[in-house]
């Protein structure tokens, strides 16, 4: 029983049940029960909208008013004698096939614009049902519309309730159908979706459609409890009454139509009774809900009852198996006669008067690792979006098994055995890892669309799933969300759902950015597998792991293809040094052993015990951490440890759980961010996080305070920001974003800087220009870096701290770790090097 009444449908029966009842000792009229369990079903069709597909109708009425005319019409004037069963059908119907031709025209935009054209389609239908009197009755409406069959206001009532908990219970076997959770992988991320070989356009109509149907239903039956309708539904006033009822509700619960449906009529009724002009009473009420309860009225009462997460779909995921099988690649022939897998010729993108691709030709072969290398801003990416169809190619042709793809959209060319990865990762955020990598197994089964069927009952299915996570390192994670994970783990999951698509080809962009050791070395020997079987290529920074693992290597600098051969050719080119190596590590030593040493200052921040997490879990665990002035301080240890949760601790994005935080002389654990910000302490993000749309200069002149560096210094200490000043954030390199990250925290009057993964997915050269200003930063600013490649950052700092499972496990002089190898290889998982063989 009590599991039973955990469902959501049956909560919401039990609800009606009891305001049913209630009518029978109270003066609750029956009516308002009906009118509520139609709107909980108005509300629940515009929530499958906004909590499962991530799209915000401003206009949510048009397809409840339409539907509202299309049955009283039918009743009324075009089928004659019929009963209330056939209106109402004709009603949804007509109202489906409306939604159909209406969605293919305003899915064609997102965001704001697709919010936006709902409500002018509301506004339209507005204008018609009031001027159109012949057919309408105009502002007087359509009276006395016929109900034979449930002529009993008792009878209508039990119609009502029955109907609007048997489509629930539909609604909550489609959220758990294949088709469902696409809808929920495509709300948080259409991009990937559609890496996966999904329609993301003809998913989004299918739930358009299927939303439009559910509010017609409503409309209609709202047309039979008040025998007639009229037109005041569909104008804007009223055009997001159910998106309001969502909101209140908590549209990311399943159960949120019900509060809000309640809620908004009970109050509508009670205070409408006070006063003409009632909205000057409700509006204040929403905005306290809104701002105590961002998640709704169904979300606050999970927090009184110490419950987290959204309740779309219910919680967990299937058994782990008590064996897993292995991982193996999906078997896959090579094409006949030793033709290549793809094939390019003069493929060319420019952006303005900026050449990224200038007319590039090159084979890939089945069963080989091929490996585009090139400093930042090279167009690697750019070229990979145009091999996967993200951008169209200006000029070119690109062939795949012998079939022309250059005009082909990205998801079929996934399904002609396409699959990438992404430079930044891409997942689907509020899912958990499991169903990231399901959705991704999903997609290469016929099913993958069904409606019926619940998803997670496939053992084939699960069985592969469970087969990469385990193959990735993921397994115990698995039931975690994407939100819960570290960046490297995210990573991890993201090379994992490329690896489950089975494709023929594999495009790979820099898969082992932000990894651990022990994991890069996992992750190699995975491409290396899949290369004997497969096409695979790859874009990486990491030389060293390029030159071992590739078996071609191509080169590209400023839009051109300057080398093209064996590892061994490329590394020998001049030119590629030039462009794209850098500095080798003989630098970077020679700049350590230069390094003065340091006198001894103040401490200015100080961390006792402190202790944090995410979810009620425990990442830190009783950390002891001291910065002092103009120290600069690497953070380091393997994924998931809590390096960037520390930085995060310490920054305010974090509350911590135990523990002191004293700045200065002050306790600051308790402040918020922008008040830590103000105190002299900045952070430098993970991913940048720049404003895309804003110049680099813009960007940099919204951090500018006084008492912090002036342009023209930064400009001195990053010279290649002077010229790419004018240009949009978006349009730049992964290694100027940093630069301008770095100088951002620079402009505010800044003591202590907390950069996380400052070097990832940047080339040797770049790092070395990032690596210059650090240095010419020590002394100036105190600075604490996460790094996960140790060797790259103890050459620049003063000390280094290792986490271990939350704790320090090391904290001492940087060249005491860097010196010490076997420690390096205990503390951070380094895989020491095999001994050369001796003859």
């Amino acid at each position: 029983m009590k599991r039973l009444f955990k469902h959501p449908v049956a909560q919401v029966a039990a609800a009606l049940v009891v305001l049913s009842l209630l009518t029978l000792v109270t003066s609750l009229p029956l009516g308002r029960v009906t009118q509520i369990a139609i709107y909980v079903l108005y509300a629940a069709g515009i929530g499958l909208l906004v909590g499962y597909l991530g799209l915000v109708p401003f206009g949510g009425s048009v397809f409840f008013g339409v539907a509202s005319y299309a049955a009283a019409l039918s009743l009324l004037h075009w089928f004659g004698d019929v009963n209330e069963f056939v209106g109402l059908a004709f009603g949804v119907v007509f109202t489906a096939l409306l939604a159909l031709h209406v969605g293919a025209l305003i899915l064609r935009r997102r965001g704001l614009y697709f919010s936006l054209l709902s409500l002018a389609c509301a506004q339209i239908a507005y204008e018609i049902a009031y001027k159109w009197t012949d057919l309408t009755g105009g502002e007087n409406g359509l009276q006395r519309v016929p109900r034979p069959v449930l002529e009993s206001a008792m009878a209508f009532h039990v119609f009502v309730v029955v109907t609007v908990l048997v489509t629930l219970w539909l609604m909550w076997r489609l959220a758990h159908s294949p088709l469902g959770r696409l809808f929920q992988a495509i709300r948080d991320n259409e991009q990937r979706s559609s890496s996966l070989g999904y329609d993301v356009q003809r998913i989004k109509l299918a739930g358009f459609v299927l939303s439009a149907a559910i509010t017609a239903l409503a409309g209609g039956m709202l047309t039979l409890f008040m025998r007639g309708v009229y037109a005041n539904p569909l104008s804007w006033e009223h055009a997001a009454d159910a998106l309001l009822m969502t909101v209140l509700g908590g549209m990311h619960h399943f159960v949120g139509a019900l509060w809000g449906a309640i809620v908004f009529i009970v109050l509508e009724d009670q205070l409408s009774a006070i006063i003409n002009n009632w909205w000057l009473l409700f509006a204040p009420l929403i905005m306290l809900v809104v701002l105590v309860a961002p998640e709704g009225i169904h979300g606050l009462l999970r927090r009184f009852l110490g419950l987290k997460g959204w309740t779309l779909v219910r919680e967990g995921i299937p058994p782990r198996p008590a064996h897993i099988t292995p991982y193996a690649p999906a078997a896959a022939s090579a094409p006949a006669g030793g033709e290549p897998l793809l094939t390019v010729r003069g493929l060319t993108k420019k952006f303005g008067s900026l050449t990224v691709a200038a007319g590039y030709d090159f084979d890939v072969h089945a069963g080989t690792l091929h490996s585009f290398i090139g400093p930042n801003g090279a167009g690697k990416t750019t070229f990979f979006n145009m091999l996967s169809g993200v951008l169209p190619a200006d000029a070119g042709v690109v062939r795949f098994l012998g079939q022309d793809i250059t005009r082909l959209p990205m998801h079929k060319r996934i399904r002609l055995g396409l699959a990438r990865s992404f430079q930044i990762v891409s997942v689907f955020t509020h899912l958990t890892a499991f169903e990231n990598v399901r959705l991704a197994v999903q997609a290469t089964r016929a099913n993958a669309h069904a409606i019926w069927r619940d998803a997670h009952t496939s053992d084939e299915v699960n069985a592969r799933t469970w087969s990469v996570l385990e193959a990735v390192g993921l397994a115990q994670r698995a039931g975690e969300l994407c939100t819960d994970l570290s960046h490297g783990e995210r990573r991890l999951l993201e090379i994992g759902i490329t690896l489950a698509t089975e494709a023929r080809l594999l495009l790979l962009d820099e898969p082992l950015a932000g990894l651990g050791e022990a994991d890069r070395e996992r992750v190699a020997g995975l491409i290396q597998a899949l290369a004997r079987s497969h096409g695979v290529v790859l874009i990486e920074h990491d030389i060293d792991r390029v030159l071992a693992l590739s078996d071609r290597i191509t080169v590209l600098h400023q839009g051109k293809l300057i080398a093209d051969g064996k590892p061994a050719e490329v590394a020998a080119n001049p030119e590629v040094v030039r462009a794209y190596l850098g500095s080798s590590p003989e630098v970077r030593g020679a700049a350590a052993a230069a390094r003065a040493p340091r006198t001894a200052t103040p401490v200015l921040l100080q961390a006792s015990g402190l202790a944090a997490g995410y979810g009620g879990g425990r990442i830190l665990d009783g950390i002891d951490l001291r910065v002092h002035e103009g120290e600069a301080v690497a953070l380091l240890g393997r994924n998931g440890v809590g390096k960037t949760t520390l930085l995060r601790a310490l920054y305010g994005m974090l509350p911590a759980d135990e523990g002191r935080i004293v700045w200065a002389g002050r306790e600051i654990q308790n402040l918020r961010p922008f008040e830590i910000n103000r105190l002299g302490i900045s952070m430098v993000p993970e991913g940048r996080r720049l404003f895309p749309n804003l110049t680099v200069q813009d960007n940099l002149l919204i951090a500018l305070r006084k008492g912090g560096m002036s342009l023209d210094e930064v400009y001195e200490l990053f010279p290649r920001l002077a010229t790419v000043r004018k240009s949009r954030a978006e349009n730049i390199s992964g290694g100027e974003r940093q630069m301008v990250a770095i100088a951002r925290s620079l402009l505010t009057p800044s003591r202590l800087i907390l950069l996380d993964e400052p070097f990832e997915g940047l080339a040797p050269a770049v790092i070395n220009e990032v690596m210059a200003a650090v240095q010419k930063l020590r002394g100036r600013v105190a600075m604490v870096l996460v790094e996960h490649h140790a060797e790259q950052v103890l050459s620049i700092v003063d000390r280094a701290v290792v986490l271990v499972n939350g704790k320090v496990a090391f904290e001492g002089d940087a060249t005491t770790l860097a010196e010490d190898h076997a420690l390096q290889a205990r503390l951070l998982g380094l895989v020491e090097p095999v001994p050369a063989e001796t003859g």
